[in-house]
């Protein structure tokens, strides 16, 4: 499903991604875990080529997204985004902000597209507040928006940039269960998560990362109970406390 070879990525002197290698397999979940810093958010970024790399590969169910050939707004559609911040729109109901890109950009007639809308809102729990605005959503409501914007455009991969980060704590497991449905619904997934349990449970590979580059990867049953490498030790044992 998708194919990073040798991705770098620098801002002036400082080489964030240093040729970062990765498959994604359908269906899979792969957990990115690693210190701040450590370039996970920039990868995220560089996949759906809001952030441009410097050099190397991206194939997208054989799409190369690198191409100048390639009509990466298109390409965008297939990919959906969840970011750290929620970045809804506050004038706007729950369902007009998830149906706003498949009226606006795919023009789907209305009547489909508030279907659809309510669908994806279904599928994230949140069938009675289609009618709400943000300001009467809590933080974890909202970010289930911000998800079932992202899913009615049916994408073929789903991006998870840090989506609990925001939430205050007893707001984290509901966007969790959330993201555990969709895994048991086969929908691949990248998530970028500090959420250490959701990883050991959801994953089907956890990626550690420091300094820009890969440090271990591997089945979450052995990244975290038997690390390869020292450095991963060192950080989940600090993790855990």
């Amino acid at each position: 499903m998708l194919e990073l070879d040798k991705l770098y990525k620098s801002y002036g002197q400082n080489t964030v991604l240093k040729g970062v290698s990765l498959s994604v397999g359908a269906g899979d979940v792969v957990c990115i875990i690693g210190p701040s810093g450590s370039g996970k958010s920039t990868l995220l970024r560089c996949i759906n080529r809001l952030e441009e790399p410097d050099s190397g590969a991206i194939l997208m169910d054989g799409l190369d997204l690198m191409s100048p050939k390639t009509d990466i707004a298109k390409a965008r559609r297939e990919i959906g985004m969840v970011f750290q911040g929620f970045n809804l729109y506050p004038h706007m109901t729950a369902l007009s902000n998830v149906t706003l890109a498949l009226r606006h950009v795919l023009r789907v007639p209305k009547r489909e597209a508030i279907d659809r809308g309510q669908e994806a809102l279904d599928q994230v729990g949140l069938s009675d507040k289609s009618g709400a605005f943000p300001g009467e959503l809590s933080g974890g409501q909202q970010q289930r928006v911000g998800i079932a914007r992202a899913l009615v455009m049916k994408p073929k991969i789903m991006l998870f940039d840090e989506p609990t980060s925001a939430l205050d704590p007893e707001l984290v497991g509901e966007v969790l269960s959330v993201m555990r449905r969709l895994s048991d619904d086969g929908i691949t997934m990248v998530v970028v998560s500090h959420e250490m349990g959701f990883a050991q449970e959801v994953a089907s590979e956890i990626v550690f990362m420091e300094g820009g580059h890969i440090v271990e990867q591997g089945v979450p049953a052995e990244v975290f109970r038997q690390p390869k490498q020292d450095r991963t030790a060192q950080f989940l044992s600090r993790i855990r406390g």
